[in-house]
């Protein structure tokens, strides 16, 4: 142990990650000591990883990415039930006696860029049923959003994530047609880097619609590029990702990041 606290974000593949960049220009603008790092977890070092972190007293938590934000909910403690509310953790906080608590910083961070918009009763499209989508239709139930359609490989578990927050809507293949909607999200890793790109025909979204891909690597994405060709407006994948990981620094590192200094990260994040 070093004595030098340190979080981390864990996930396969990992190298993609914007999160250390994040975190280590928070913790040098505020003069705080600390490191944040990558670590490559494969599913089945998933458990390993948590177990040898429990007396790691420097290890203040980690980020949870793709494709670890369901199991990780078995192997940490979850006094706020995410797994009855989200259904996915993305954030794990050790606390001082060394027990692990896993949350969810994703549906706050997504909602952070449309607070400002009334979507109550508006249509939704979302593309993907996986953690993150989980975490998305969490934030539009509590949105009261109108119909929601979701876009999957396997339309069967999107319509159990319509029932399960409650929400009406349908569940479509990846091909289907878009239906008309306020807002298009993208909640798959389709168009991510090394990922097949995610091709949809936006002709069917009327001309003030939203288009809010998740995916920020890379950050113009082919959807976001086609999205602004027909000059709807959009929401990149750099505004939940810093949502989030304000949340989680806050917990990791006691401290809320420095204020006004997000037009300075944005143009780290995208140098």
């Amino acid at each position: 142990m070093s004595g030098i606290p340190y979080a981390e974000v864990i996930g396969d593949p990992i190298a993609q990650s914007k999160s250390p960049l994040i975190h280590d220009f928070w913790l040098e603008a505020l003069g705080l000591t600390g490191r944040y790092e990558r670590h490559h977890v494969r599913p089945g070092d998933l458990a390993a990883y948590i177990d040898a972190r429990r007396g790691d007293s420097d290890w203040r938590g980690c980020n949870v990415t793709m494709p670890h934000k369901a199991a990780v909910m078995d192997l940490v403690e979850d006094p706020g039930d995410v797994r009855g509310t989200i259904g996915a953790m993305n954030t794990v906080v050790r606390q001082p006696d060394g027990r692990l608590i896993g949350t969810n910083t994703d549906a706050a961070g997504f909602f952070a860029p449309l607070a400002e918009l009334d979507l109550e009763g508006a249509p939704v499209v979302v593309v993907g049923a996986g953690g993150a989508a989980r975490a998305v239709l969490f934030a539009l139930a509590r949105a009261k959003v109108g119909s929601v359609t979701i876009l999957n490989r396997s339309p069967l578990k999107a319509m159990g994530l319509l029932a399960a927050f409650g929400l009406k809507g349908e569940a479509l293949a990846l091909d289907a047609p878009l239906p008309p909607a306020a807002l298009l999200v993208n909640a798959s890793s389709l168009g991510m880097s090394s990922q097949p790109p995610l091709d949809l025909d936006l002709a069917p979204l009327p001309g003030d619609a939203i288009v809010y891909d998740l995916v920020y690597s890379p950050l113009q994405t082919g959807l976001l590029a086609a999205a602004e060709a027909r000059g709807l407006e959009t929401v990149d994948g750099l505004d939940m990702l810093i949502g989030q990981a304000a949340l989680a620094f806050e917990l990791f590192f006691g401290a809320p990041p420095p204020e006004g200094r997000d037009d300075e990260l944005r143009a780290l994040l995208t140098a």
